[in-house]
C-alpha cells in the first residue's frame, strides 16, 4: 500500500503534466493459483466479467487516475511485459521510461525524478 500511496502522490504532483492511469492485468496471485497471505480473494480470471469485477477492487480506492482493464488476450501484459507491476511513461507514443518489475523492485521516485527532469526541460526551452 505504501508504493500506491507514492504513486498517489506522483500522480497529483503532476497532473498538469502528464496522463496517468493504472492497467489491471491478469491477477498475479490469484487464490485458485499462486496465491498469497493476505490477498484478496481474487480466482483466476475465467471471463472479462471477472476481471472487470476484480478491478473494481483497485477502483473502490479512489486511485487519482483511471483504471483501466487489459482484454482477455492479456494484451497489455504481454506487450509491457508487466508480470504484476511496472510503471512506463510513454511519451509520443513511445516508451520513454521502462520501470523494474514490481512490486518490489520498481521505484515510483524514480518516476518522479524523470518527471521532474522532463518539466525542466520543457521550461528551459519555453524561458
Amino acid at each position: 500500500m505504501a508504493k500506491l500511496r507514492e504513486f498517489n502522490r506522483v500522480v497529483v504532483d503532476f497532473a498538469s503534466m502528464a496522463d496517468f492511469c493504472l492497467v489491471y492485468v491478469q491477477e498475479a496471485h490469484a487464490t485458485d493459483g499462486w496465491s498469497m497471505k493476505n490477498n484478496y480473494n481474487i480466482r483466476y480470471h475465467r471471463t472479462l466479467e471477472e476481471r472487470l469485477s476484480a478491478a473494481q477492487i483497485l477502483a473502490d480506492s479512489k486511485p487519482p487516475c483511471p483504471v483501466l482493464v487489459d482484454n482477455m488476450a492479456d494484451e497489455v501484459n504481454k506487450k509491457y511485459g508487466v508480470v504484476s507491476e511496472r510503471l512506463y511513461i510513454i511519451l509520443n507514443g513511445r516508451v520513454v521510461y521502462k520501470g523494474r518489475y514490481g512490486p518490489a523492485e520498481y521505484s515510483v521516485a524514480e518516476v518522479a525524478q524523470w518527471l521532474e527532469a522532463y518539466k525542466q526541460s520543457v521550461d528551459k526551452q519555453l524561458h
